[in-house]
């Protein structure tokens, strides 16, 4: 994946405190150069998921937040939590210089082993985790306290400084991921709570919603019908989908993970959509009984890495991410397959899928099955690039 610097919806930039504490704070450090992508190492990247398109988040209004707490099997994010907690500019500044200080430690022995982070990558995920437990904190207030040498001013945040050095630790001496630390990915212009048991949202999984948004501006049947989010995860790409579909048609979110569905159910209604999305606990086609040859559109972004290749991935998801939604079978085809074959009796005359691959190898392979194993299924079948111009994805339509 092709790393990018920003959080979308924190194009403010959360300034760097410098090690040296002084008044002037310095620019963030330019993004490492992207190492020369390979189907594997881009597939489940981690510490890649950075967004590279924040346009939209600019002008959309904050999501609304949930008056209860959420079901206790999710922890509730940090930028939810309410400001309970409170410290001194001296004590935030000894855990920041500290907390630089580790992430500077790493260097590059992470990307050297497994393509991880950088210290340059630690640090900018340090300033994400700032803007994310401070309660309306202006950075200035920090640099004023130090001119006037009064660090006892106290400041409100959403955990407390030992929580703080506890998830730091974590992040680097585990590789636990920086979403799972924060409890939320920020994904399109959504803020999306995620947690241990739920696959991570990828950018370029942002580009099925977009396929899906090009497919009903021309097409105003599949516009108002079903669609379905097959292996939802955190619910990203039925969110997705349930907004471009505005004031039609309805969406479907299957998952067979209880964890997922908790998740997903919850960020449906933090974004309202509880009366537009159905989230729906079972494998894969499982709860779509009822409907077959019905569902105006069919898309997936399901397990697909070998077996044997998840030991190779980077640490943050070979040991952290739910290998229910990395591992694809052997050749990592086992469920883009009955995938295919799902499409083939679930969808209406007309309708749309997408399916989310490893690159260009499974793609090919699954044209080749759909053409010669399906005759005469689908038409339009064609496979299309994700940001970094690798062959990613496979779409077509169900035929007349």
């Amino acid at each position: 994946m092709k790393p990018c610097t920003l959080r979308p919806s924190f194009v403010r930039a959360w300034p760097c405190i410098a090690s040296n504490f002084s008044t002037s704070s310095f620019q963030l450090p330019p993004p490492p150069p992207p190492p020369p992508p390979s189907p594997l190492a881009h597939a489940r990247d981690v510490t890649q998921i950075r967004h590279r398109r924040f346009h939209s988040s600019l002008s959309a209004p904050p999501p609304p937040l949930l008056a209860s707490s959420p079901p206790s099997l999710l922890p509730l994010p940090l930028f939810l939590r309410p400001p309970k907690r409170t410290t001194t500019v001296s004590e935030l500044l000894e855990w920041h210089s500290w907390a630089k200080s580790l992430a500077a430690s790493v260097g590059s022995s992470f990307e050297d082993s497994d393509n991880g982070p950088d210290s340059s990558l630690l640090c900018r995920e340090l300033n994400w985790l700032m803007e994310d437990v401070l309660h309306g904190f202006d950075p200035s207030l920090m640099h004023r306290a130090v001119a006037r040498d009064d660090p006892d001013i106290v400041i409100s945040l959403r955990a407390d400084v030992q929580e703080l050095y506890s998830l730091w630790k974590q992040r680097i001496e585990e590789r636990r991921p920086f979403q799972y630390i924060v409890g939320c990915e920020h994904w399109r212009d959504l803020i999306l709570c995620v947690r241990e048991g739920v696959l991570i949202p990828r950018p370029e999984t942002e580009i099925i919603v977009d396929l899906v948004g090009d497919v009903i501006s021309k097409d105003e049947e599949l516009r108002e019908g079903l669609w379905a989010d097959l292996g939802t995860g955190s619910g990203a790409i039925a969110i997705g989908i349930a907004k471009i579909l505005g004031n039609y048609g309805s969406v479907i979110a299957t998952d067979l993970s209880p964890v997922a569905i908790q998740v997903a159910s919850f960020n449906v209604q933090r974004y309202s959509l509880q009366d537009k999305i159905e989230v729906s606990e079972g494998s894969w086609l499982e709860p779509l009984k009822g409907v077959e040859g019905k569902v105006a559109g069919l898309v997936s972004n399901p397990p697909y890495i070998p077996s044997d290749d998840i030991s190779g991935l980077q640490a943050e998801v070979g040991r952290h991410e739910p290998r229910l939604a990395l591992d694809g079978g052997a050749e990592g085809m086992d469920d883009l397959l009955h995938l295919c074959n799902g499409a083939a009796s679930m969808l209406k005359p007309g309708g749309f899928f997408a399916f989310e691959t490893n690159g260009e190898k499974q793609c090919e392979f699954l044209v080749d099955y759909m053409q010669n194993q399906l005759p005469g299924s689908f038409c339009n079948v064609n496979t299309l690039s994700d940001f970094a111009g690798i062959q990613r994805f496979v779409t077509g339509f169900r035929n007349r």
